[in-house]
């Protein structure tokens, strides 16, 4: 029976694991707190988590019908996001397993969002390549087995999501931008502009998406105002469409190379329609397969935390005391 506790970023979140019969999953949103400040404020973030997470994990543990001394593992995310978040979830999920004497384990939260595909309603078996791509990651690894994986290729310098949010604030648009940008996307001509598609000329299968970004400001800066609101559909359908390129262009590389015929995407940029169009209509025309997890899945939530965990190792007290978060470090617990 695994506990599962997530606050890498803004989301409070809790879930409950037995086996493979997922008991619970409470998952609670910072977005009307943040939404004033067009992102995510850190310290803002962190104060909110510790007035949540207690009520989050007794929130899940009524859900599931389960007392927290049934609870044979207590997992959360320690890298990477936000140190102060983090700092929380680690503290809180420490203290857990030392007072009810459960193992621990410190999942990657990237670790998660491929193991996202493991949970039900319908998990996948290995081998795959996933996508990982969210607001603050974006990355294509290989999976042969579940518990492990070899990374092919990152973004260099910006994440797919942020290049997203950041699009949609310089056009004027809501919080959370990228949901904003996918809205008004569908009404444009993404053949209106072209912006250029970071390392499309390299081999590589890695990203960079602040080219794009650049791109797009001075394209803005040099229309006038009244020119902007009348194209701005289109000019977030032409932005848009180079992100997604860069995205599909790799995954489907990294497909080929690997040799696998099933393509898994996980975080929060699986949910943007035009990815996902341009995703299955590339597999459907090369035969190979695509899974994307349900939506509340593909979010930070603590359900792929308790996934990835069951194929991590446990620590038990005190092994686990000298354990940290940490802000940056990649796939790494």
């Amino acid at each position: 029976m695994i506990l599962a506790i997530e606050t890498s970023c803004d989301d409070t979140c809790a879930a409950l694991l037995d086996g493979d019969q997922l008991l619970a999953s409470v998952i609670s949103s910072q977005n009307e707190f943040h939404a004033p400040y067009g992102g995510v404020v850190p310290e803002v973030a962190s104060r909110h988590h510790l007035e949540l997470v207690n009520p989050v994990i007794a929130a899940a543990l009524d859900e599931a019908g389960v007392l927290l001394k049934e609870v044979t593992r207590v997992a959360v995310t320690t890298s990477p996001g936000l140190i102060g978040a983090l700092l929380v979830g680690v503290a809180t999920a420490k203290s857990i397993a030392y007072a009810i004497g459960a193992d621990f384990t410190g999942v990657s939260h990237l670790e998660g969002h491929i193991a996202a595909n493991y949970l039900p309603p319908d998990p996948v078996e290995p081998p795959f390549v996933c996508l990982i791509a969210s607001g603050g990651h974006t990355s294509i690894v290989e999976v042969r087995e579940r518990g492990s994986f070899s990374l092919l290729g990152q973004t260099l310098d910006d994440a797919a999501g942020e290049a997203l949010d950041k699009g949609a604030r310089l056009l004027g648009l809501g919080y959370p931008g990228g949901a904003e940008l996918d809205t008004l996307a569908t009404d444009g001509d993404p053949q209106y502009a072209r912006f250029p598609v970071g390392l499309d000329r390299s081999d590589s299968l890695d990203f960079s998406f602040s080219g794009v970004k650049t791109a797009l400001y001075y394209h803005l800066r040099d229309m006038d105002p009244e020119t902007v609101e009348r194209q701005r559909a289109d000019i977030a359908a032409s932005y848009q469409s180079a992100v997604v390129s860069a995205l599909v262009t790799k995954t489907m590389a990294a497909a080929e190379r690997a040799g696998c015929d099933l393509i898994c995407m996980s975080g929060g940029v699986s949910a943007n329609t035009e990815l996902r169009r341009r995703l299955a209509a590339e597999c459907a025309a090369k035969d190979l397969s695509l899974h994307v997890p349900p939506p509340e899945f593909c979010t930070d939530n603590a359900a792929m935390i308790a996934s990835a965990a069951r194929y991590l190792p446990a620590l038990n007290f005190p092994d686990y005391l000298p354990l940290g978060a940490r802000a940056s470090g990649g796939f790494a617990a």
